[in-house]
Formats: structure tokens, sequence, C-alpha cells
């Protein structure tokens, strides 16, 4: 029976029957007290008796009245048919709480895992994470020859342990588990990171290889060129449409060459393959670009720098750039002496390699460069600066600015490899204000820089301006 059924039985009108035989019970209460009243009141005793069956009556009543004053806040012992919802039989004790009510600490949580492509497979997984009290962000399922893989953003309590989490998907049906923890930036659905991500791509040649981690999560990506630098090929081009091999894709390379990406962790899906090489496709169909951003300095001395992104175009410039710095610059620079000087920088101002910064004086030479180069999975800085420049900030400038890009690009540290008589460049790094790890190896020196605090600017400040 419902609640409402219930409800209507409990309200039914009085019938004109009940209404009689309550009457015809008054009338005979009213008789036989009569009756008892004569009967008492004509013998001996009959007034004393009276008054004390009044007396005894009114305590009756008292006590009555108070028993029932002192129990009327008790728990009802049934269920009210209009009670509001979350009401409880008292045998079970008080409704608890809503948990909404009561704030708990929590933690985001990545997880994917393997399951049948069957009916119920993805409800016995929902199942176990709602027994764990964990609530369900995000969803993304990824189609397989032979089954599904899902992918999760959750939101677990934080004593929670990635291991009792991987038992309870594992006993739901789930297999080849995988958790990692998450951030605030995993709350923004897929569609939304896939479009900012081609947008980075679209304004800036340098952003894919950020992009295609951003995207795949912690992974390791190589950029191999087509010609080694004496000219000679390097290894098979990849086809235009890409090779998957469970934890490792390649792709063409728009530049030339090919783009590996391995994360040995965790093999990758046909969908997230399809996103890679749509973002490399993208890239291809822009063909070579990068910001057209400057911004010019002011030197202590008066003079006029500008500092803006190099590319490839700028080969020839920082050519003659090289055959002004003398040999000891050029060889603190690349740890020994330099040949094919071209082919080097035909390298390292390609954007798909990192990014570079170049300084030029208001007559347009080119006088200093700092680049940002792709590591795999570690990121370098190096600088050069023209000997007749160098000493005025310059350097510390440039560096400041490429470990600000190298933050923004969520890299975790950057290092820069040079000679431990470079005292230059040792001060430059010191002047980051960020933790620093040394290593020295027969005269080679390693600097890194963890960048878990926002990078500070050197100390040298110049009035800036953006044209």
């Amino acid at each position: 029976m419902t609640d409402v059924t219930s409800a209507k039985s409990a309200r039914r009108p009085h019938h004109w029957r009940r209404d009689l035989v309550e009457l015809a019970a008054l009338f005979t209460a009213v008789a036989v007290a009569d009756a008892i009243a004569n009967l008492i009141g004509h013998g001996p005793d009959g007034p004393f008796l009276l008054v004390a069956s009044a007396v005894t009556l009114i305590a009756t009543a008292a006590f009555h009245t108070w028993w029932a004053r002192r129990h009327s806040h008790a728990p009802p012992t049934t269920t009210a048919p209009d009670s509001a919802a979350g009401t409880t039989d008292p045998a079970e004790g008080p409704a608890p709480a809503p948990s909404g009510d009561e704030p708990r600490e929590t933690a985001l949580w990545r997880m994917r895992t393997t399951v049948k492509d069957a009916p119920g497979s993805l409800a016995a997984l929902c199942t176990a994470l709602a027994h764990l009290d964990v609530d369900i962000l995000t969803l993304q399922t990824h189609p397989l020859g032979d089954g599904t893989v899902d992918e999760f953003l959750l939101r677990a309590p934080a004593g929670l342990q990635a291991q009792q989490l991987s038992r309870e998907i594992a006993a739901a049906g789930g297999t080849h588990t995988w958790t990692e923890r998450a951030d605030a930036h995993d709350l923004v659905d897929t569609p939304t990171r896939v479009l900012g991500l081609a947008t980075r791509t679209a304004l800036d040649a340098a952003e894919l290889p950020l992009a295609l981690r951003q995207l795949l999560g912690r992974c390791t990506i190589r950029s191999r060129p087509a010609l080694s630098l004496t000219g000679r090929p390097i290894g098979d081009l990849p086809p235009v449409e890409g090779v998957l091999e469970e934890t490792v894709m390649r792709l063409r390379d728009p530049n030339g060459g090919a783009i590996t990406i391995e994360r040995p962790y965790l093999p990758f899906t046909p969908t997230e393959f399809a996103r890679a090489r749509a973002l490399v496709e993208l890239d291809a169909h822009l063909g070579p670009r990068i910001p057209h951003s400057r911004h010019v300095l002011t030197l202590p001395e008066g003079n006029e720098i500008t500092v803006r992104r190099a590319d490839q175009s700028d080969v020839r410039a920082a050519l003659a750039m090289h055959e002004r710095c003398s040999d000891r610059t050029l060889s603190l620079r690349y740890h020994g002496p330099v040949g094919d000087a071209d082919r080097y920088l035909n390298h390292l101002l390609s954007p798909r390699f990192g990014r570079t910064l170049a300084v030029q004086t208001a007559s347009g030479r080119l006088v200093a460069l700092g680049h940002l180069l792709w590591d795999g999975d570690e990121t370098e800085v190096a600088l050069l600066v023209e000997d007749e420049w160098q000493r005025r900030g310059i350097g510390s400038e440039l560096l400041g600015r490429l470990v600000a890009l190298a933050a923004e690009a969520g890299c975790d540290s950057v290092y820069a490899v040079t000679q431990a008589s470079n005292t230059g460049m040792v001060a430059a790094m010191r002047g980051l204000g960020l933790p620093l790890d040394y290593q020295i190896e027969e005269g080679t020196l390693v600097v890194t820089a963890r960048l878990d605090a926002v990078p500070v600017r050197p100390a040298i400040r110049y009035e800036q301006a953006e044209r």
C-alpha cells in the first residue's frame, strides 16, 4: 500500500451508525453512575465513599496527564504517512545526516581499466566505486577489438589507497588497471582540452610536442630529423598515416623526419592515436609559424635591444654572429671546437626541437641567442652572447625568459650543460632564485634548476615595452 492510500484511509469520515453507538454508550454510562450513586449515598458511609471516589478519580486523571506529557516527545512506533523522506523506524536508530552536509577531505584520481565488451560490465565498475564512496566526475570509453578501455576521473575519500581501489576494480572485472593522482586541471572535459591544445598548436609550431605530451599524459617524445648533420638519411620514415605499436606511436613530422612517442607504463588506445595524428595533421596544414611579439628593453647604458622569437629564417644572421664570436665564447657554448655551425643552427632554430629567443640591436644585428630544447622528457637551456655584448645582463634576461617559458609549458626542471670554468652561466643560473643541483664530471658541469616555485626574474631590470 502506498503512502497516499494509507493517508486517505486514515482520514475516513465518521458514519452515522458510529455516532449512534457512542450516544447510546454515553446514556448507559450516566444511568449506571446514577444507580451507583443512589445505592451508596443512602448507606451510613455513603457521603464518605463518594468523596473518596472523587479524590481517587482526580488523582488518577492528574497522574495520566503527567505521564502523557512526559512521554509526548518519544518517537512514533511506526513511520507517519505524511512524514518527510528520510524518516526511519526507531528500531533502526535516527536517520543519518545527508552526506552533503558533512564536509570531507577528498582527492582526485585518474583511473584507466579494461573490461569485457559485454552488457553490465560498466555497471559493475560503477557499483564497486559506489561501495568505496567514490564519485565519478568524468568518463571516457575507448573501444578495442575484444574489450573496452574505460578512463575515469574520480573524487575519492582522501584515505583511499591506490592498492585498495585497484583490488575492488579487479574484483568487479577490470583488468590492466592504472591509477594516478589528478589535479584541478583534469576537471576540464576532453573536447575542451583538445580544442585548447589545437589552438596553442595553431599559434606556435613549437607547441606541438608540448600539446602531444599534455594530451597523452606522462610520455617521452622525440623528434628525429630526416637527415643527419652529415646529410645522410636517418632510418626509415613512418608512413603518412603513422604507426601504433601498443606503447609506441610513430608519426610523420610535417617538417621532415619522425616524431616518436613512448609510454611504457600504459598502452595507447586507437582513440588517443587518432587525436595525436589530428594534431600533427593540423601542424602540417598550417606550416611554419611563430608568434611575432617583440619586447624592447633598455640597457643600463641607454642602448635599446629587442627580444623576439627566432626560427630557421634567422640561420644566416645567427651564422654571422658566430663568426664575430671568439673561439673561447664558442667553446664554452658548444663544449669544444665548432664545426658545421650551419647544420647545428638549422637544428637548434627549428621550432620542432624547442624554442629560441633572439636579441637584436636597433640596427637589426643579432647579438645573442637563447635556446629552450625539448630533450625527451627533460628540458635543456643554452645561451650564446656575442663578446662585445657580454656582462650587460643580456644572458640573465634570456635565461629568465626561457625558464618562464619552461614553467608555462609544464616542465618540472631545466638543465644547462657547460664547463666548470663558465662562471657567467653559473651566476645566471643562481640568479634565478630556484633550487639548483650540480653535477661535475671530467670538467663538464650540469646545473639543474627545479621549477617547484614560480621563476624569479633576474635582479637586473629593464624598461620594456611590447611592440
